[in-house]
């Protein structure tokens, strides 16, 4: 689901017919609310708080497990957060002074939990020289602020949809839509055998903002990769462009075609979850790393990460880049544990040991990394031909814009909306 899905950007529960839980981490502790700089009384210890929204144990769990193992002595004490509200619960508990010592954060500035936000309200530590060698090329504006870099990344995470090739075969459909007027077709196809395309998690905020967004690749993208760039200096605006009003527009026709499932306007990720592993739908707008998670969860079932099809006539684009980061809050007084801990990540094998952990591409090397086979091979000629943006809310001026898009989108499900509303409402958003 950016974030990793999300990011979904961003990464954005994973087994057969379970809702969202915490993933109990084997021997690590588990804390509600842990103090920074709490450990448990160890020197060499610290706490980590990242973002989850499934039952499987998190990537972050894994390799601090492999870290204490090859250094006897560390505690890492673990605070998940449910991912629905993971920006605002981060923010909560920066402020309050009892937040982690290392934390999940987003590159960039779009999101409550974005890193350089984050950064300028005094809330993170500028890091170590070895995040340096991580940060996609081109991607220095998300991580730095000056010279000061605030954030390591940790994956490389295409955001289209994660797509059940087996429930699809399944279903009679034999290829993915070429265009949106295919999928629609497919999706009244599905209604009448009682499933849906996509599995939307319409009461959840995140995943509103990550449907406007991959949607956003072919209708704005795909025509402006600089549409960002100009929207800062004001030569367009979210309403007069054409291309946002489209993407607005394909929300509206998805769901008055029946592509969602029933319910979906109040349904949270188990709804992604749940359709994509049973088969009860084929599609997510979730971050492509979680096909790995759902194949783990659901083996039977066949999952691969698509760019979702241009309307007739448009360029086939997606969204890629990083979705996750991870930063040392200021307060922290485990710095040096936590330092230690960032350069072990950054060596090249643990960086692939996460992406392999985590079903993301490696973080550095995306053009020497072989995609044949993989959920990725679908997206292998967009990514080699440079045929993706970044995600927008990581280059986004503020989390206002998101939070715009995903209380618009949400009215424009139930009626209560229009799209010249949501679009007025973004860029008033921007502009504050």
């Amino acid at each position: 689901m950016q974030e990793r899905l999300t990011m979904i950007q961003h990464r954005k529960a994973f087994r057969r017919g379970v809702v969202l839980a915490l993933p109990v981490a084997g021997v690590l502790a588990l804390t509600a609310c842990s103090a920074a700089g709490s450990g448990d009384g160890d020197a060499n210890g610290f706490t980590f708080t990242y973002q989850t929204s499934n039952n499987l144990e998190s990537p972050y769990a894994t390799l601090a497990k492999e870290y204490m193992k090859s250094h006897p002595g560390v505690t890492i004490t673990l605070n998940p957060q449910p991912n629905d509200r993971y920006g605002q619960t981060l923010r909560t508990q920066l402020q309050g002074g009892n937040a982690s010592d290392l934390i999940q954060t987003a590159p960039g500035t779009g999101q409550p939990h974005s890193a350089l936000t984050l950064a300028q309200a005094g809330f993170l530590e500028p890091l170590g020289k070895s995040a340096a060698s991580l940060i996609p090329k081109g991607s220095d504006s998300l991580f730095y602020i000056g010279d000061k870099l605030y954030a390591q990344p940790v994956d490389f995470t295409v955001n289209g949809v994660v797509y059940n090739t087996t429930a699809a075969a399944k279903a009679g459909i034999t290829k993915f839509p070429a265009t949106t007027e295919e999928l629609v077709q497919n999706c009244k196809t599905l209604s009448a055998k009682g499933m849906s395309f996509v599995a939307l998690a319409g009461g959840a905020p995140p995943n509103l903002i990550q449907i406007t967004q991959v949607i956003s690749a072919t209708r704005v993208y795909a025509e402006n990769p600089d549409w960002n760039q100009d929207r800062s200096t004001g030569s367009v605006t979210f309403a007069n462009t054409q291309g946002w009003r489209d993407t607005l527009q394909t929300i509206v026709d998805l769901n008055k075609a029946g592509c969602f499932q029933a319910g979906a306007q109040g349904s949270g990720f188990d709804a992604i979850t749940n359709g994509l592993s049973r088969g009860t739908a084929l599609a997510g707008f979730i971050p492509g790393g979680s096909a790995k998670e759902l194949m783990s969860a659901a083996p039977d079932q066949k999952m691969v990460v698509q760019a979702f099809p241009p309307a007739q006539g448009g360029k086939t684009f997606t969204l890629g880049g990083s979705n996750y980061s991870l930063s040392v809050n200021a307060a922290s007084t485990k710095k040096k544990a936590i330092q230690d801990f960032l350069d072990w990540l950054a060596q090249p094998q643990n960086a692939k040991r996460y992406a392999e952990i985590s079903g993301a591409i490696p973080v550095s090397g995306l053009e020497s990394v072989d995609l044949a086979g993989s959920a990725y091979q679908p997206v292998e000629p967009l990514l080699r031909s440079g045929s993706y943006a970044p995600l927008p809310t990581t280059v986004w001026p503020n989390e206002s814009v998101a939070d715009a898009i995903s209380s618009g989108v949400q009215g424009l499900l139930t009626g209560q909306n229009t799209i010249d509303q949501v679009l007025a409402k973004m860029d008033a958003a921007w502009d504050q």
